[in-house]
């Protein structure tokens, strides 16, 4: 079941009714993997699910593992 307060790719971050909680232990952790290829070294800890989303997003560009 979808409701309009799950995160979504297909909704902005801005609009997510979760988007100000803690980021969660899968976006922590594959955040590290993508900064780690992409030879940056940055706290992600005290990120938010949307800031961690958007981070994400940046650095599949960076890194070629996005979705296309």
């Amino acid at each position: 079941m979808t409701t309009s307060d799950t995160p979504s790719a297909d909704k902005p971050t801005d609009d997510w009714v979760t988007g100000e909680e803690a980021i969660t232990g899968p976006q922590k952790s594959y955040l590290k993997t993508l900064l780690q290829e992409a030879g940056r070294q940055e706290s992600v800890e005290q990120l938010t699910k949307a800031e961690a989303s958007d981070m994400i997003e940046k650095l599949q560009a960076e890194t070629g593992r996005g979705d296309g």
